[in-house]
């Protein structure tokens, strides 16, 4: 049982508390933030900006800097999102579940390659490209950038991305030993699936009903 302990754990024996305490709480909002967003409800937002701005500093420290743009875009993304989504279409609809148009598919493909190029520069700007994992970081990054683009503007699609990109940073952040924020994009992963397919049924079912 050790062993097992030690194999996921052991690298915390030299991480300063305040760090670990930091990581946990930016895990509970970030799964929180999952969650809400499953469930399609505003408080994706207010959870997410407390999970991305503990990150923003975390992922500074630990030298992941594509993941610290997530987090700093997110949160950014998150004022913008909370704003379409309590923006009212009318008297009284606000911003539905969409799919995604011809021009939102276009922006989707600027986006990434945007992302990528600008991602990698600041690799190679702060001498940080010395490794695999930021260039796997450098991927994650920009399919992370489309995912809370879509979802900000409450596309289906944006499970798809921010699906992706979890499976990705599973082992990305256990390779880094980064074991909580592993785990937590692992249930990211299970929960982004259920996500996506209770916006499936809600997009549906609004479609049926109009």
């Amino acid at each position: 049982m050790s062993q097992i302990f030690d194999f996921f754990f052991a690298q915390y024996s030299e991480y300063p508390i305040e760090y670990l305490v930091l990581e946990i709480v930016a895990v509970f909002f970030g799964i929180a933030s999952v969650f809400f967003a499953w469930k399609n409800k505003i408080w994706v937002y207010p959870t997410g900006i407390i999970s991305t701005s503990i990150y923003v500093y975390l992922l500074l420290k630990w030298g992941l800097l594509g993941d610290m743009i997530i987090n700093a875009y997110y949160f950014i993304m998150s004022i913008y999102g909370w704003y379409i989504w309590t923006r009212k279409i009318d008297d009284v609809k606000v911003t539905p579940i969409s799919r995604t148009t011809i021009k939102e598919k276009a922006i989707q493909i600027l986006i990434f390659i945007t992302t990528l190029i600008f991602v990698y520069g600041v690799y190679i700007i702060f001498d940080k490209l010395k490794d695999w994992t930021a260039y796997v970081d450098t991927l994650t990054t920009a399919i992370f950038f489309v995912g809370m683009w879509l979802m900000a503007r409450r596309k289906i699609e944006n499970w798809t991305f921010l699906i992706i990109g979890d499976i990705i940073s599973v082992p990305l952040y256990f390779y880094k030993g980064f074991t909580f924020s592993s785990f937590q994009y692992l249930l990211f992963t299970i929960m982004g699936i259920f996500g996506y397919l209770a916006w499936k049924r809600s997009l549906d079912n609004t479609i049926v009903t109009v």
